[in-house]
């Protein structure tokens, strides 16, 4: 496996922990820049969905700049809005800071999902897929956790401050020990839109959306689940969190090399019956902690295990725009984390806390559906697409 590979899952790190680093620190914020807390959690939505919105766009945007230049244009610009983050005086300031973040960091994500696959032989392009997956799983997950012990100990400015190091050191990685990536040949916009016209291509998209919608219904308030259904104290809900997340980033990995042994297919169609299973029976082994620990276990490991797997199956159904199929992957994830957010809020106090868990699974099981209809659906939508 080429060493680089490895050197992009750090850069994915690094650029995911901004997302989520500031959820634990919304009230701290609140009180420093005297908002309420419903704007401070503005700044993790838009945050979200510009991630989800710009990819994409900006991706197309700047398909014909070679890739090193291109990562470090963006690297700088990510730097600058975590600096305008450190030194915001006001909520307005600290939003366009975020804004900042969110632009750059959506295409440098892409970039090191979209160079991963290129710079190692085909045979290890799923593990080169999954090894990135697992920095940007472990950013969204580890990223509370840092940004919370980071915030309490000093101040919620300390997170930033510690990511604009990391880009710093990141800048001079990519400038020193990365190699010149020429990119693909420019495809029209309208033939890659097109290849959305596929059943294939399209479920394969809705698949990952509604999965990780699932994912989020439960996860986004697993504190107040565990709370409300084993009374645990502060510090086993941290070292739950923690578990979590070594087996989520675990899981990109793992994810990676099964798709590259075990075949795409198997591997997303498994992984996503092994979660749905999990995610619909956890309120039920909330009475026995070891119970419990195994099922949130495999719950972080095929949290994350689609991913590679389901980046690799859009590389081989549309190899010709394999680019834009992951990024709008990459944004289909991103809207499920938000929608996901959004129902299990809508949920939450409304209905018992396990109800959360019964509609996560329901999404999931719905994404099972979805990606049956993509892998059934025939090549001949596909050819249709890219001759039109």
């Amino acid at each position: 496996m080429d060493k680089r590979v490895y050197f992009l899952m750090i850069v994915s790190f690094i650029i995911g922990m901004v997302e989520l680093i500031i959820s634990g620190l919304l009230d701290l914020i609140a009180g420093d820049l005297h908002v309420s807390i419903g704007a401070a959690g503005f700044l993790v939505t838009i945050f979200s969905l510009i991630f989800a919105i710009a990819s994409p766009i900006l991706l197309l945007m700047t398909a014909k700049i070679e890739r090193k230049k291109l990562t470090l244009i963006f690297l700088f610009f990510f730097l600058i809005g975590n600096v305008v983050s450190i030194i915001s005086p006001n909520y307005s300031i600290l939003l366009l800071g975020r804004i900042i973040t969110a632009l750059s960091g959506a295409l440098l994500i892409i970039l090191c999902l979209v160079m991963a696959p290129t710079i190692v032989e085909p045979k290890y392009r799923g593990r080169a897929i999954g090894i990135v997956s697992m920095g940007v799983s472990g950013s969204l997950v580890l990223g509370v956790p840092v940004g919370l012990m980071l915030g309490e100990m000093f101040s919620w400015r300390a997170p930033f401050i510690f990511i604009a190091i990391l880009t710093a050191l990141s800048l001079i990685g990519v400038f020193f020990f990365m190699d010149r990536v020429e990119p693909k040949p420019a495809v029209p916009l309208r033939l890659q839109l097109a290849t959305l016209k596929s059943r294939k291509i399209l479920f394969a998209h809705f698949s990952t959306f509604l999965y990780m919608s699932g994912h989020s219904v439960l996860y986004t308030y697993l504190k107040p689940f565990v709370q409300e259904t084993m009374d645990l104290s502060a510090t086993w809900i941290s070292i739950l969190f923690l578990i979590f997340g070594i087996a989520a980033v675990s899981g990109g990995g793992l994810g990676g090399t099964f798709a590259d042994t075990l075949g795409t297919k198997r591997t997303i169609i498994s992984s996503i019956l092994i979660f749905s299973t999990v995610i619909l029976v956890i309120p039920y082994t909330t009475f026995f902690m070891p119970i419990f620990l195994i099922a949130l276990v495999l719950w972080g490991i095929m949290s994350w295990a689609i991913s590679p797997a389901m980046q690799s199956y859009l590389i081989d159904s549309s190899p010709e725009t394999s680019d834009i199929q992951q990024s709008l992957s990459n944004s289909s994830l991103h809207f499920g984390i938000a929608f996901g957010s959004f129902v299990g809020g809508m949920i939450i106090g409304k209905l018992p806390i396990e109800a959360n868990a019964i509609i996560g699974g329901l999404f999931i099981l719905a994404s099972l559906g979805t990606m049956l209809i993509s892998l059934k659906s025939s090549l001949v939508s596909n050819k249709a697409s890219s001759t039109m």
